[in-house]
């Protein structure tokens, strides 16, 4: 087990240092101390926060970054011994430069190469895809030993750079050859990376059987991949100083097992995704009780795209950085299989996830992972098996087309073989997960139930989930294929939800849940939008089990979504700050809601119960604004005739003190002019809750806006 260092993480967009953690806890015991760049000092410029699908800062740890132009720095403040460093970043596309280190203020001789060639993907075969996947890893032995509170300085040498983070690392002398060991060097191997060393790595794995195969320090390059692989151990010095340079290591449909693969670096060239190719570390089976650890993956397709017998196999303690697709995936038949303590940064689908196709994936379990910045997908995902357990990971920050964690029944292909069994979800911390699906057009929440192709039939049991800082909703219950499948047998006990951009629950099709002990601060706009989908499918029925705060209300209006009350901020000062915000009011008449008029189309409109003046409409911007100007519309049609209303505008900053802003006056509404009118605000004004008190309308009997619009000028 390596030493555990103190973990450095970004929540709610501040430096939080978290303590070392027992290995129950959420997230996997690492040997590094991650320092993200936007909390260092330097010359840069901040990017973000930002949640938007296609930018740098949306694919950055924390959402945060610091770019760099040429001759600009970021410095580090070191947090524990260490000798090396492993940096995050993105260039420019198209554009390669360096990294200049300075230690303590001494520029090393030993630069840090960066380039765009394995970043920047397109996948227009997967709906909903932008180019993605911006950033990169680069890695780099200081030749000294630094201490806590010493300076590491990065500078952009000839090429804009933007760091993400950095990881502090003790890295370990190199490993001695075990006794009996058959030495890939002895075979032939080039330690250079200059020859094809293939050849000498098939005669050591043959001569080796029921042995070690000795991977020395050094640089391999293999030109093709590896089969036959059985009843073997191949082991290097550690993956910082055993590095074999190929993008397709091992690729055979079956093995008898017995393998053993760990401590050392398999390094790709993969620069873009094909799927037809097995451009992966492992592609197919190594047999039962086989075990893969203490690895350094990185620029590959997939990182273990497992198929047949893998049984009892274990992957464990390894790095998975870069992938252009999935860092690890059971593709069906996997039985017993447990992946745990892996770290995995910037995968291009989803970064660990089983898939039960052919045959169910039974009895397995991800467990203790610590994931970072999927950029097409999810941090976990389970489509389809049978007695699945997902506990203790920590994911944080996926972007597109993903959530935290996601159960569901999507088949892709057949034959598929769904939920089944018990689905146990437990202790797992989600921070920051969540992206809006573009498909879709509405956002996935941090913890998505799916009945996509089929109802859950499976028990779900989701427990001791932590869910920070989410974008949009907590827990979301969704047939994604929009066929109205039932997502039920699901129960949520323990979770703790600090921070939904737009509701705690998020029910789109019909099924049922049952809900103990969740705790809700700070969200955004509702506890609960239960709007099954298609209209007339049915209901989901939430059963409250007891201990629930913070989330009791409802969001009204199926007809539109709520937006996020904090998080993903929008660049525009030109916006209408009331657009699809959550309305209330004192009544309406019959379909006309009040949600008609914040949807951005003028020719719908709320209308308020008939002949009971005074009459409300209140509207929740989700955060504190200056607002200066309202333009209040009814729809332009002149079979709308002129009318005034007399209204007055009151604004409260907590929902529950009110104070008038503009007091009562008569206002003419005339097609001739568009039906709109402009109130402006007084200078000094501060609200979240906007509320509009009509007590007479010459046109009709009732209170009537098709629009109201808020703006900051």
């Amino acid at each position: 087990m390596p030493v555990l260092a103190t973990v450095v993480a970004m929540a709610a967009g501040a430096l939080v240092a978290l303590a070392p953690t027992p290995a129950h806890a959420a997230g996997a015991a690492l040997p590094f101390t991650s320092v993200e760049a936007e909390a260092a000092s330097g010359t840069g410029t901040r990017i973000g926060p930002d949640h938007t699908q296609g930018t740098l800062a949306s694919e950055a740890s924390g959402r945060q970054a610091v770019r760099l132009a040429s001759g600009q720095r970021v410095e580090f403040t070191v947090p524990r011994a260490s000798n090396a460093v492993n940096v995050a970043y993105s260039v420019p596309d198209g554009q390669s430069g360096s990294l200049d280190v300075y230690v303590n203020g001494q520029k090393l001789a030993k630069s840090i190469p960066v380039t765009a060639k394995y970043s920047y993907v397109d996948t227009p075969w997967i709906p909903g895809a932008k180019t993605h996947h911006f950033y990169d890893n680069a890695r780099l032995l200081l030749g000294q030993n630094l201490q806590p509170g010493d300076k590491v300085a990065l500078q952009a040498a000839n090429v804009q750079v933007t760091v993400d983070v950095a990881d502090f690392e003790q890295v370990a002398a190199a490993a001695g050859k075990p006794a009996g060991a058959v030495s890939v060097t002895d075979k032939g191997a080039d330690p250079g990376g200059q020859g094809d060393s293939t050849q000498a790595f098939r005669e050591a794995i043959a001569a080796a059987r029921g042995g070690v195969v000795w991977i020395p320090p050094g640089e391999y390059r293999l030109t093709s991949s590896l089969n036959g692989v059985q009843d073997v151990t191949l082991q290097g010095a550690g993956h910082w100083h055993s590095v074999v340079r190929t993008s397709r290591f091992i690729d055979q449909s079956s093995s008898s097992g017995n393998v053993h693969i760990k401590d050392f670096a398999v390094i790709g060239e993969v620069t873009e995704r094909v799927d037809s190719n097995p451009d992966n570390f492992v592609n197919g089976s190594l047999g039962p009780g086989s075990s893969v650890s203490g690895m350094w993956l990185q620029h590959l397709k997939v990182g273990l795209w497992l198929l047949g017998n893998n049984d009892n196999l274990v992957v464990e303690n390894n790095r998975f950085l870069d992938m252009t697709a999935d860092g690890l995936n059971l593709n069906g038949n996997a039985r017993g299989v447990r992946v745990r303590n892996n770290f995995l940064r910037n995968q291009g689908d989803d970064a660990l996830a089983m898939w039960s196709l052919y045959a169910p994936d039974t009895s397995s379990s991800f467990e203790n992972n610590t994931i970072t910045q999927p950029n097409l997908a999810n941090g976990i995902a389970i489509y389809g098996g049978t007695d699945i357990t997902v506990r203790n990971n920590l994911i944080s920050d996926t972007n597109a087309l993903g959530s935290g964690i996601a159960i569901s029944n999507q088949k892709f292909l057949d034959p598929f073989h769904p939920l089944a069994g018990t689905i146990t979800v437990d202790g797992n911390t989600l921070v920051r997960t969540g992206a809006m699906n573009p498909n879709w057009n509405h956002p996935m929440g941090a913890l998505r139930v799916d009945s996509y192709d089929s109802a859950i039939e499976a028990q779900v049991r989701i427990t001791n989930t932590t869910v920070t800082d989410s974008p949009y909703s907590a827990f979301e219950f969704v047939s994604g294929s929009g066929r109205g499948f039932a997502a039920k047998n699901i129960t949520v006990d323990g979770a703790t939800v600090k921070g939904a951009g737009t509701v705690v629950v998020q029910a789109e099709t019909p099924g049922a849940a049952t809900f103990r002990d969740v705790t809700a601060t700070g969200v955004g706009a509702a506890g609960v939008y239960n709007c099954p989908y298609p209209s007339g499918s049915g209901t989901f029925t939430l059963t409250d089990g007891g201990g629930n705060t913070g989330w009791n209300s409802t969001w009204s209006d199926c007809s539109t979504w709520p937006q996020p009350g904090q998080g993903n901020p929008d660049p525009d000062p030109g916006r209408n700050l009331a657009k699809g915000r959550p309305a209330t009011a004192t009544g309406s008449q019959d379909v006309y809601t009040p949600g008609k008029a914040v949807d951005g189309d003028p020719n719908t409109y709320w209308e308020s119960a008939n002949h009971a003046f005074p009459q409300s409409l209140t509207v929740d911007l989700g955060a504190r604004e200056a607002v200066r100007r309202l333009v209040l519309k009814l729809p332009p049609q002149a079979a709308w005739q002129a009318r005034t209303q007399t209204l007055s505008v009151q604004g409260s900053t907590d929902g529950s003190a009110w104070s008038t802003v503009v007091a009562a006056k008569d206002h003419r509404f005339d097609p001739a002019s568009g039906n709109t009118i402009t109130v402006p605000l007084p200078a000094g004004t501060n609200l979240r809750h906007l509320r509009l008190h009509v007590t007479a309308n010459t046109g009709w009997p009732a209170a009537q806006f098709s629009e109201v619009e808020a703006h900051l000028s």
